[in-house]
């Protein structure tokens, strides 16, 4: 990455982290509507929601990174994340403890993760920003929302 390049990251939290995503990757937030259960789905998927007419699976983002499923709540939301598999983009959605803001970073400003003490297992972790007064993680949406890793669970 060109060090000078500056992106957009939709914020947001889970299980008490601060997390981005590359807002390019995000289509919309969504009030959480109805999940239809899918049988014998792993159990970071909470199923498949209705969105205009297709279906899009639904990634426990709390289960999925290890840090739980807390209830939900007036803030909790779903984020479409679009992702490419085998040529053709799929929405996934994605629950969130609440979204914050849209924000801008520079690459520069973007470190790489620590091999130890963060929340999440770092393989889903691109790198940490500083935000504030605190760090964001900016997750790996490759690894996060990988069609091998949501059919399988984790690694």
């Amino acid at each position: 990455m060109d060090d000078d390049t500056t992106r957009q990251y939709l914020t947001f939290s889970l299980g008490g982290e601060h997390f981005a995503l590359e807002s390019l990757l995000v289509s919309e937030v969504l009030d959480v509507p109805a999940i239809t259960w899918v049988p014998l789905a792993p159990d970071h998927l909470r199923g498949v929601i209705n969105l205009r007419g297709n279906a899009a699976t639904v990634v426990d983002l709390g289960r999925k990174l290890a840090l739980g499923t807390p209830g939900a709540t007036t803030a909790t939301c779903i984020i479409i994340v679009e992702r490419e598999y085998d040529g053709d983009l799929v929405p996934v959605a994605a629950l969130a403890d609440a979204v914050h803001e849209v924000v801008e970073i520079e690459d520069k400003d973007i470190a790489p993760p620590p091999d130890m003490g963060l929340a999440i297992p770092p393989e889903y972790v691109q790198g940490l920003a500083r935000l504030g007064d605190g760090f964001v993680m900016v997750l790996n949406a490759d690894r996060v929302f990988s069609l091998e890793e949501l059919a399988a669970g984790r690694p």
